[in-house]
C-alpha cells in the first residue's frame, strides 16, 4: 500500500499562528513552522481516526460530522 504524505504548507502554518499573536513583530522560525505543521498533521489524521471508529462503533458506513463531535472532546485533552 503506497503512502501519500500530504501537510500543511508552511505559509498557512505561518498566517494561522500570526492570526492568534498579539505582537505584530512576533517571528516564528522555520523549524518551529516545520514543527507546528507536523503537529497540525497528526492533530488531523487521528481526528480522522477516532472519527472511522467512532463511525465503525455506531455501524455507520460513512463518517459524518456528528462521530467528529463526540470524539473531539478527549481529542482534545489528548493534545
Amino acid at each position: 500500500m503506497e503512502e501519500i504524505s500530504a501537510g500543511f504548507r508552511k505559509e498557512l502554518v505561518s498566517k494561522l499562528l500570526h492570526l492568534h499573536f498579539k505582537d505584530d513583530k512576533t517571528k516564528v522560525s522555520g523549524d518551529a513552522l516545520q514543527l507546528m505543521a507536523e503537529l497540525l498533521k497528526i492533530f488531523v489524521v487521528e481526528a480522522a481516526i477516532r472519527s472511522v471508529r467512532q463511525a465503525q462503533a455506531e455501524d455507520l458506513a460513512q463518517v459524518d460530522v456528528e462521530q467528529l463531535e463526540k470524539v473531539l472532546p478527549q481529542l482534545l485533552l489528548d493534545f
